[in-house]
C-alpha cells in the first residue's frame, strides 16, 4: 500500500524543480559581456561604405568606454571580477602543456583545465585587440596617415572576428563536451548544482548604470552628429555613391 500523501507528492516534485543554483558571473560583468559583443557585431556589419560610417564610429568608441570599465572593475572591484584571477588562469599554460609530455612524472591531461585556458587566451586576445582597433580606427576617421592605417583596422577587425568565431566555437565543443550549456552563465549569472555561491553580490545597480551610460552616450552622439547616426538622408542615398 502507498503511505505517500498528495501533499507530499506535490512539495516533493516542487523541490525537485526547483533546483538548487549557485550564482557565478555578477550582473556588470554580464552587461559588459553583451554591450561588447553587440557594439562588435553592429561595428562590423556597419563596416563597409561611409552610409553608416557615424554609427560605425560610435559603437567602436562604445567598445574603447566598455574596455575602459572592464579595465577598472578588474582592478578595483570584487575579488571574483579581479584581472589577477585571469592572469592566474594563464599562469597554468606552462604545466598544463608540460602535462603532454610522456614520461613517469607527468599525469593524465586536465582537459577541463585546457578548456579553462582555450577560454581565457580567447577573453585576453579580444580584450587586447580593441585597443589598435579603436586607434586604427580613429586615426582612420581622422584621415591620418593614409590607406596603410586603414588597412590595418580592416586586418585588426578581421582577426578579432576570428578571435570571436573561435571563442563561440570553444563554448559549442565545451557544452557538447560536457553536456551542460556553457553559455547560460553569461545569461542568467548562475549554474545548476549546490553549494556556495562564488560570486555573494549581484551588483545589479552598476550593471543598471554601465547601461544607461552607454545610452546616453550612444544618445549623446545622436544629438551631435550632423546627420544623425541613422538619418533618412544617409539611408535614402544610393549605396555606391559613397563607395566610390
Amino acid at each position: 500500500m502507498n503511505s505517500t500523501s498528495p501533499l507530499t507528492s506535490s512539495l516533493g516534485r516542487a523541490a525537485a524543480a526547483a533546483s538548487p543554483t549557485r550564482r557565478v558571473v555578477d550582473a556588470p560583468t554580464r552587461a559588459f559581456h553583451w554591450l561588447f559583443a553587440l557594439c562588435f557585431v553592429g561595428a562590423y556589419a556597419t563596416s563597409d561604405g561611409e552610409r553608416l560610417r557615424m554609427l560605425h564610429v560610435t559603437l567602436g568608441y562604445t567598445m574603447a568606454g566598455l574596455l575602459t570599465f572592464r579595465v577598472l572593475y578588474g582592478l578595483f572591484g570584487p575579488r571574483h571580477a579581479r584581472r589577477s584571477l585571469m592572469w592566474r588562469k594563464l599562469s597554468s599554460l606552462g604545466p598544463w602543456l608540460r602535462s603532454w609530455r610522456p614520461g613517469p612524472s607527468t599525469g593524465a591531461v586536465n582537459w577541463r583545465q585546457g578548456q579553462n585556458l582555450l577560454m581565457a587566451l580567447a577573453v585576453v586576445a579580444l580584450l587586447a585587440l580593441v585597443v589598435p582597433l579603436t586607434l586604427s580606427g580613429y586615426a582612420t576617421f581622422n584621415e591620418w596617415g593614409g590607406e596603410w592605417l586603414e588597412e590595418l583596422h580592416e586586418a585588426v577587425g578581421q582577426a578579432f572576428l576570428l578571435v570571436v568565431l573561435l571563442h563561440l566555437a570553444a563554448i559549442a565543443g565545451m557544452s557538447v563536451l560536457r553536456r551542460k550549456n556553457q553559455a547560460l552563465p553569461m545569461l542568467t549569472g548562475r549554474v545548476p548544482g549546490a553549494g556556495p555561491d562564488l560570486v555573494r553580490h549581484d551588483h545589479a545597480w552598476l550593471a543598471g548604470v554601465l547601461v544607461l551610460a552607454v545610452a546616453a552616450f550612444w544618445s549623446w552622439e545622436w544629438q551631435h552628429s550632423p546627420n544623425g547616426l541613422l538619418s533618412a538622408t544617409t539611408l535614402n542615398s544610393p549605396r555606391g555613391a559613397d563607395d566610390d
